[in-house]
C-alpha cells in the first residue's frame, strides 16, 4: 500500500509523493504537504507555462515567476494560464 499525505491542494488524504520533487527543506515540505496527483497536475501546467511564455530556466526572474506560480497553485489561488491553451476534453 502506497503512503498518503494530507494534500494541501485538495484539503484530503491522497497517494504521497515517493520522493521530495526539489531539493531541500521546499522539496522535503512538498512531499510531507502535496499529493502526487497535485504535483502531476502542477507539472503538466508549468510546462505549459514555460512553453506558451517562452520562459528561460536559466533567468532567476523566470524561476521566481514558476515558484510563485507554483506556490499560488497549490494553495488553490489564481494561477496564469498559457493563452490559447485548450483542455483535451473541450
Amino acid at each position: 500500500m502506497s503512503r498518503t499525505v494530507f494534500c494541501r491542494k485538495y484539503q484530503q488524504e491522497l497517494e504521497a509523493l515517493p520522493f521530495p520533487p526539489l531539493p531541500g527543506k521546499k522539496g522535503q515540505d512538498i512531499q510531507q504537504n502535496v499529493s502526487k496527483k497535485a504535483w502531476e497536475e502542477w507539472q503538466a501546467l508549468q510546462t505549459r507555462l514555460i512553453n506558451e511564455k517562452h520562459l528561460n530556466m536559466l533567468d532567476p526572474e523566470s524561476r521566481k515567476y514558476l515558484n510563485d506560480q507554483m506556490e499560488r497553485f497549490l494553495d488553490n489561488r489564481e494561477t496564469d494560464q498559457a493563452e490559447g491553451y485548450v483542455p483535451r476534453d473541450q
